[in-house]
């Protein structure tokens, strides 16, 4: 067993709902399981970049199970080995690598082990300070599922949900005015969010990053379905989508970030598209950060506190540097590794594609 008296927690990338339960079966169980003090690093990195650390009691966590965001605060920019520090001449960011300054901040509180909730960024974050031998424990976390080394991330659940009672809505719409009704789901180089939205919602199309789609296939698709008696058409599609041989919809870019392209608006592209090729009247919506918000799922909330329970678990056993994952329905550890700078995506014999292509959704591409 490992000599644990302080651990840090922090969680960094884009919120999600259920960081918070993670938060608190993570303090609760370090303080009830184990005694140990817990510290809460704010917003992510950042917090650790300037040295923005305050105790967690068991009291600070409370009831705090069903609330969206994260107390901690979170950051997508501040990357340790390349943050923005000033401005050149030009305009252009000066990067430095902050790595020391996080490293002299959990020296400083006196942190044993840090535990770092988030997503494929935070995991390969946190290269450096392994490298400097501090102990990081990583929690799953990203709405779009797509962290390799674990078959499920808490809030991903909570974000179909969303997505899928959205497209339930623009279903009825869509009937009503005999229109193609598109919507956009997140999701930049990994459609979980839309494969599974689309098919719960019995989307008429879905659109994957993973395979670009075809405007002659989907209009193809539209003609039959005109010819069949329906007037109408459902399309979910991920932000990430684009046409073979195209590039994707990028809304914004923002060079102080370590992922500077911003994606957004392919559903907009598309519904003109397809009026020019088809004349059929489309509509778009884009659901944007509004399946990042609010209160979690109870099946999110379950998944985070078994996460957050077995992070600490892992630290009484003495492990080092594993990443909580979920393999096979149960709760289990990899190497935090091979979480780092990779992306789980979709396979073309997903089975739940399969599922889809044999009630007739269409994919946009033959495959």
């Amino acid at each position: 067993m490992s000599e644990i008296k302080r651990i840090g927690v922090l969680t960094g990338g884009g919120d999600c709902p259920g960081l918070n339960a993670v938060i608190r079966a993570v303090t609760k169980a370090a303080i009830f399981n184990n005694g140990w003090e817990v510290f809460g690093i704010a917003d992510g990195y950042l917090g650790l970049i300037e040295d923005r650390v305050r105790p967690l009691r068991a009291n600070d966590v409370s009831n705090i199970l069903t609330v969206g965001g994260t107390i901690l605060g979170s950051s997508n920019k501040a990357n340790p080995e390349r943050f923005a520090t000033g401005t050149n001449p030009d305009g252009s960011p000066v990067f430095e690598n902050v790595c020391d300054r996080c490293i002299d901040t959990i020296n400083k509180h006196r942190m044993d082990a840090v535990v770092a909730i988030g997503g494929d960024g935070t995991m390969s974050g946190a290269k450096p300070f392994i490298e400097a031998g501090i102990n990081i424990i990583g929690v799953p976390k990203t709405i779009d599922n797509d962290l390799v080394g674990t078959d499920l991330t808490f809030g991903f659940m909570t974000a179909v949900s969303i997505a899928t009672e959205a497209l339930d809505r623009i279903h009825t719409t869509a009937q009503s005015h005999s229109r193609v009704m598109i919507v956009e789901v997140m999701g930049r180089n990994a459609g979980w969010i839309a494969l599974h939205s689309g098919v719960a919602s019995g989307a008429d199309i879905i659109l994957l990053p993973e395979f670009p789609y075809s405007m002659d296939v989907i209009s193809k698709y539209l003609h039959h379905r005109e010819e069949i008696g329906r007037n109408f058409t459902v399309i979910c599609t991920a932000e990430g989508a684009h046409e073979d041989g195209g590039s994707m919809t990028i809304s914004k870019i923002d060079p102080t970030s370590p992922d500077p392209v911003r994606l957004g608006g392919v559903a907009h592209v598309l519904a003109h598209q397809i009026e020019e090729q088809t004349g059929r009247e489309s509509r778009a919506a884009v659901l944007g950060h509004v399946q990042r918000g609010g209160t979690p799922i109870a099946a999110d909330r379950v998944l985070a506190t078994r996460f957050g329970r077995h992070a600490t678990a892992l630290l009484r056993a003495g492990k080092r540097n594993r990443l909580v994952a979920m393999v096979g329905g149960k709760i289990t550890d990899v190497d935090i590794t091979e979480a780092a700078d990779k992306q789980r995506v979709i396979l073309a014999d997903n089975e739940l594609m399969e599922a889809a292509r044999s009630v007739g959704t269409s994919f946009g591409v033959n495959i």
